[in-house]
Formats: C-alpha cells, sequence, structure tokens
C-alpha cells in the first residue's frame, strides 16, 4: 500500500487518494456523457494506483498512470482532457512563485534568504533590493532557464545549482583581478580615464576603486594580489628623496634627511593601507554589500619590489590587529578584506629575513581569526612550481600558459559552480557498492549537464556587459561588442564541481569514518573518481572543469535538510542537522591538529580546483608558541589551511567573551544585550557548524533544538 508521494518540489508528504479522485472527476465533468467513466472505473483506478508495491511514488508517475488507465479504458477524450487539466496546474504552479519569498523579505521574515549570506544586512533596503531580485532570478531559473530535470534535481538536494539568484544575467562567480595590469597600464571607470598611478596612497585609492567596479558585476569573491604595489611605495619613497635632497641638500645632514624620508614615507603606507582597509569595509555595491575581496600576501623572492612589499605586508597585519571603530568607538574584527598569508623558505620560522612577519601573522590570527595560510612549498608540488591566490571563493585555477608559454594566472576567472550531494546517493544504495558506483555515475551525468548550461549562459556575452572586467584589465582588453567566449574555452576559466559530505557518504558505505583504513580505501577511490570526471570533461570540451571543495556552509545544511525530511533521521548522518564539508574530518573525532592536516593534505592534491582545511584551538591568544608549531607544520605538509576557534564578540559594545542565548533563544550580549545578529558574531565549533554568524529566527521547536544543539 502506498503511504508517501514525493512532490514536485521534492518535499514528500502523505498519500491522500481524495486529491487523485478530485482530479480525475473534475476531468470528467468536462467531457460529453459517452466520454465520461463511471464512479466505480474512477474508484478502480485509484485502487489500481493504490495496489502498486512501492511505499512512495513521485507524484508524476501517478499522473503518468492515470493517463495510462483511461487511455486502456477507451477513453481518449478523457485521457486528453485530464492531460490538459493536468498541464493547467502546471501553469498555475508556475505562473508566479515569488509573492510570497519576496514579501516575506520586506517584511524580514524570510529566514532562509537573509541568513544565506553573512556579508549581506537584508534590513537594508539598498540589500533587500538585490535579494529581490535574486528571487525573481532564481524564479525565472527554475522555471524557464533551466531544463525541468535539472530544476528537479536541485530541488531534491541531488544537486546544488550555485547562485542561481543571479543566473538571469550574463555574469561569472570570482575572479584574479589583474591589478597589476590595471595600475600600470590604466583603465577606465565610469568612462573616465584612470590613468597609471604616481604614489602610493593614489594607487590604494585606485586599487579600492577597482574592487568596487569589480565587484559590481560579478557574484563570487575576488582576489588581489597586493605585491603589484610596491612599485608605486617605491615611487613615493623616490618622489620624497628628490624632494628633500633639493630642498635641504647640503644644509642638513644625511641622516636628518633619511629621517625625513622615512617619517614621510611611513605616514603614506600606514595611510594607504588604511584607505584600503576603510574604503572596503564602507564602500556598498551595487549588490548591498561589501566586496567580498582577499588580500594576497606573498614576497616573491625574485620581486625587485620584496622590500617594499614586506613594509605593506607588515601595516596590513598591524591594522588589522588593532581593527576597525564600530558606531560606538570599539574597535572590532572587520568582516573584509580577507588575508593570506603564504609561507615560504624565508618566512617559515626557520631563521628566514621574514621570520618576523610570520609571527606578526600569528598574533593577528590568533586575535582576528585572519589571515589564512598558504605553504608555498606544497602549492609548487601541485600547481607546477607556482604560487598564486586562491579566488575569493576559495576555488583555484588551473595552471596555464599564454601564447608566449607564460604562465598566467591573473585575470582569470571561475564560470560557476555545481556541487553533487553524496550522502544522499549513499542513503540510497545502503552499503550496495554496484548501485552507489552506478547512481553516482547517474548523477554526474546531471552535474555536467548543469555546469554545460552555466557555460552555454556565458557563451556569446559581449564585452560591453561589464566594460571593467572585459574591456578595461580586470579580465581582459576585449574591443567593444566583442565577445567573450575565446575566455570561456582552452582552460583559461575554470567551471566547478563541488562535492558535499565526504565523511558521511563513507560512513553510510563502509560503517566507519573515512580516517579509517577500509573507510579511507573508499574514500579515495571517491574522489578519484570526481577528480576522474573533472579531468574528462575537460578534456573532451577543453573547457577548464575542476574539482572543488566548495566553502559553502549553508549548503551543508540544505542538503542535509531536504535528506531528513525524504529518509528520516539517520544516526550521525541526518540526525546532525548538517553534513560534514567536502573531505573534511567531522569535528567530533578525537584528532589533534597536526594529524587532521597531514591526513586531509591527500585529498587536497585531489580537490585541486579548490579546497581548504582548518583546525580548532582553543584561546587563540593564549596560544602563540602552540600557533608558531601549528604555522611551521603547514608549511611542510599542507597547502591551505586556517585556524579557528570559538569567538564570539559584539560589535555593539566590544564584549569579547562568550555570546548568550536567552530565555526566548535568541544570541544576545550579556554585557549590553544587544540582540541585533547583524551586530556580533557568533561561531561554534564544537558540533560542526562550519561558518560564522549563524543566527537563531523565531522560537520553534526545530530552531530552538539547532541552537541549543550549537
Amino acid at each position: 500500500m502506498m503511504k508517501k508521494v514525493i512532490k514536485r518540489d521534492g518535499r514528500v508528504v502523505d498519500y491522500d487518494r481524495n486529491k487523485i479522485l478530485i482530479a480525475i472527476r473534475k476531468a470528467n465533468l468536462e467531457v460529453d456523457d459517452l466520454e465520461k467513466i463511471s464512479e466505480e472505473k474512477i474508484e478502480g483506478i485509484v485502487a489500481g494506483i493504490e495496489n502498486v508495491k512501492r511505499d512512495t511514488m513521485q507524484v508524476e508517475e501517478i499522473q503518468d498512470l492515470i493517463e495510462q488507465k483511461l487511455v486502456a479504458e477507451g477513453k481518449y477524450v478523457l485521457a486528453k482532457t485530464y492531460i490538459i487539466y493536468r498541464y493547467s496546474r502546471e501553469l498555475v504552479r508556475k505562473a508566479n512563485t515569488t509573492d510570497e519569498s519576496i514579501m516575506s523579505l520586506i517584511k524580514n521574515s524570510n529566514k532562509d534568504v537573509m541568513e544565506e549570506n553573512s556579508n549581506k544586512n537584508a534590513t537594508i533596503a539598498s540589500t533587500q533590493r538585490d535579494l529581490i531580485a535574486g528571487e525573481v532570478s532564481k524564479d525565472l531559473t527554475k522555471r524557464l532557464l533551466l531544463p525541468e530535470k535539472i530544476a528537479k534535481a536541485h530541488e531534491e538536494g541531488i544537486l546544488h545549482f550555485h547562485d542561481a539568484d543571479y543566473f538571469v544575467q550574463p555574469i561569472f562567480n570570482c575572479c584574479l583581478i589583474n591589478i597589476g595590469d590595471m595600475l600600470d597600464n590604466g583603465t577606465v571607470m565610469n568612462g573616465k580615464l584612470i590613468e597609471s598611478p604616481k604614489s602610493f596612497q593614489v594607487a590604494c585609492t585606485v586599487v579600492t576603486q577597482i574592487i568596487a567596479a569589480v565587484a559590481s558585476s560579478q557574484y563570487g569573491g575576488q582576489s588581489v594580489d597586493v605585491r603589484h604595489l610596491g612599485k608605486y611605495l617605491r615611487k613615493s619613497y623616490e618622489k620624497y628623496r628628490r624632494h628633500y635632497e633639493e630642498k635641504y641638500s647640503g644644509q642638513i645632514s644625511e641622516e636628518l634627511i633619511d629621517q625625513f624620508i622615512h617619517d614621510r614615507l611611513y605616514d603614506e603606507l600606514k595611510s594607504g593601507v588604511q584607505t584600503i582597509q576603510y574604503q572596503i569595509n564602507t564602500l556598498m555595491t551595487t549588490n548591498g554589500q561589501s566586496p567580498f575581496v582577499t588580500l594576497f600576501l606573498n614576497l616573491d623572492k625574485n620581486d625587485e619590489y620584496i622590500k617594499e612589499n614586506a613594509m605593506i605586508i607588515e601595516e596590513i597585519l598591524r591594522q588589522r590587529i588593532e581593527g576597525i571603530k564600530n558606531e560606538k568607538g570599539v574597535y572590532v574584527t572587520p568582516a573584509f578584506p580577507k588575508l593570506i598569508y603564504v609561507l615560504d623558505e624565508h618566512n617559515c620560522l626557520k631563521g628566514g629575513e621574514y621570520d618576523y612577519l610570520t609571527r606578526l601573522a600569528i598574533r593577528c590570527s590568533a586575535k582576528r581569526m585572519y589571515p589564512d595560510y598558504i605553504s608555498a612549498k606544497k602549492m609548487r608540488e601541485n600547481y607546477e612550481g607556482n604560487v598564486f591566490s586562491c579566488m575569493g571563493c576559495r576555488s583555484f585555477l588551473t595552471p596555464w600558459k599564454d601564447e608566449n608559454g607564460n604562465y598566467k594566472f591573473e585575470g582569470r576567472f571561475n564560470q560557476g559552480v555545481v556541487s553533487i550531494n553524496l550522502p544522499q546517493i549513499g542513503i540510497i544504495a545502503d552499503g550496495d557498492e554496484e548501485m552507489f558506483w552506478q547512481l553516482l555515475e547517474e548523477r554526474l551525468g546531471l552535474c555536467f549537464e548543469a555546469l554545460m548550461c552555466r557555460h552555454r549562459a556565458l557563451e556569446g556575452t559581449l564585452s560591453d556587459a561589464s566594460p571593467i572586467h572585459w574591456q578595461y584589465g580586470a579580465i581582459a582588453r576585449l574591443k567593444k561588442g566583442e565577445k567573450i567566449d575565446k575566455l570561456l574555452h582552452g582552460g583559461y576559466s575554470t567551471i566547478s564541481l563541488g562535492y558535499i559530505g565526504l565523511y558521511e557518504v563513507t560512513k553510510l558505505m563502509t560503517g566507519c569514518s573515512h580516517t579509517e583504513p577500509k573507510g579511507l580505501d573508499f574514500a579515495l577511490r571517491l574522489m578519484k573518481r570526481l577528480r576522474r570526471a573533472t579531468d574528462t570533461w575537460k578534456e573532451e570540451t577543453g573547457i577548464g572543469f575542476g574539482l572543488y571543495g566548495t566553502p559553502a556552509e549553508s549548503l551543508c545544511y540544505r542538503f542535509a535538510n531536504i535528506d531528513k525530511k525524504k529518509y528520516g533521521s539517520i544516526p550521525d548522518i541526518t540526525d546532525k542537522g548538517y553534513y560534514t564539508n567536502s573531505y573534511h574530518v567531522d569535528v567530533r573525532e578525537k584528532i589533534d591538529a597536526f594529524e587532521k592536516f597531514r591526513f586531509e593534505s591527500q585529498f587536497q592534491t585531489i580537490s585541486s580546483g579548490g579546497a581548504i582545511s582548518y583546525v580548532e584551538i582553543p584561546n587563540l591568544r593564549n596560544n602563540l608558541e602552540a600557533l608558531e608549531e601549528v604555522v611551521k607544520f603547514i608549511y611542510e605538509n599542507i597547502q591551505y589551511a586556517e585556524f579557528n576557534t570559538k569567538s564570539d564578540y559584539c560589535h555593539v559594545c566590544g564584549y569579547d567573551g562568550e555570546i548568550i542565548i536567552n530565555d526566548d533563544f535568541e544570541w544576545e550580549c550579556p554585557q549590553c544585550h544587544n540582540k541585533d545578529h547583524n551586530k556580533m558574531n557568533v561561531t561554534r565549533r564544537t558540533c560542526g557548524y562550519l561558518g560564522e554568524n549563524f543566527w537563531n529566527v523565531g522560537k520553534t521547536k526545530e530552531i530552538k533544538a539547532r541552537v541549543l544543539h550549537l
């Protein structure tokens, strides 16, 4: 006897025979008497459906069976009428699906959308405007732009079609801005020529203007390599040298002239870095948020401006340690820019010239949670000897050479992401490996089709769509009216297959974690199959497919919640309310920081399109020596890593302790009693939650349970 029905949106509901009876009867009323079917026959059709030996059926399968049974009865006109009725109901469903979500946004009650991006304050009008447009885009994407099977796969949690709220426009995910070219050769913004700067201060201002312009015409993060600013700090030095020597040569000592130059240069250095930090945090892009930008802090031993860049990095770290004042005048941790610090032979705490910078970076991590760390040693092993930043969304480009055989990374981008739900395959397969691998192949095929939808949506885009990207140097310098297609092929840009829940799928298929030998064997076979899929797609299409350990924390919850509703509460799988991100070790496993990094590094090598690992270290500020040991270990063992800790913070009063959960199950600062979730950080690492700024909205039992779990 059938008990459950799977709706088109993936929801599983109780079977209700009356709904089937009503639909057939309504169609029956529309036809002539000779074409009508008796009530007894209608009951027989429904009984036949109920006698199908399945507990659960798709709603489309039920409707197909009804049509077949009507045709078998010779009621062709009635069958056609039922089909028309079914189609008309489909049109009603598709006619308007945005009213409720948009109105709830305006009323600040659309929790799912409001929590999806912690960088957006959904109560602000300009941000709401972008979110409303996003709801319309998601609706059009689901109903019109994607093939029905892809839209359905997204709704059912088979895959996740990322950033559907921007898919209606021909814009891409994330990039490495070619900031060196834009500074050296000038650019154009808002129709105005911006020439190459003559000083460090101006260069910093231009960089922030570029960042804001770029962020307004794409939906993902962006990264900027600060080494390009070294040249302009030297220009300022040379300018001050000329000025003071012309004015005071022969009148005062050289030592005093040098002191004047040093003082003026440091003032400009401090002001320039402050410009970057404050501009990024006070600018609003056209989508109602601060630019999602990462600064790449890398000292290249072959850089002629390495001394100047060391000065710039030092000042960036010092200002990040200090923080930024909030409206109450309290120094707080800014969300942006994110920082990535590169460890190399000269600063890996082995007595190198720039070890002092690494110790400063560690102090910064202890107080402000950033920077993240990249090991130049491991990265060179994985990327043909190159060291470069991930894009703002933490996805990595693959090595690519220009027509002169030179590696190029800046000025490249990611076309978009589709992620696969691995645990759901494991739930269905239930330990049957033959079924698992068959299902995986089917779903990889769906992911490929979805990714090709992303790719084709960009094909034919004219450079005029975003001049700052395509015409004025951020990505390229194409002609007006020129198509961007050549940048979509040949591996110049990437397109990413993400994945969620390697730990859970391994547990489902082997009964143990991927940290155990049996589980590890399965997990590595699975990861290698995912990587082989992207490599094969790249070879067959010439498009830069890559395997990407996406950091989309909200997706860990979305997939788990969908699967819990569909398959019930499964111990250590859906009962937690989240899936473990990408290849990460479950946070409840007893594993120390060193072993965790050593273990996860083998998956980073496979997941070359994007990967990051983290460890939780309690009391970061009191553990500087321990952090130094971990940083040394990172350099030798893993490409990309970060530190986490339980770190609550109130931006209103500056309270730096644990944010409490009050009687109404809301986060509340115990010092000033602030309850505005946009003005506090609440981070929990003990249960596996991977993001920051999780807000409790509402007082239902479900929300209460989640809050207490966190």
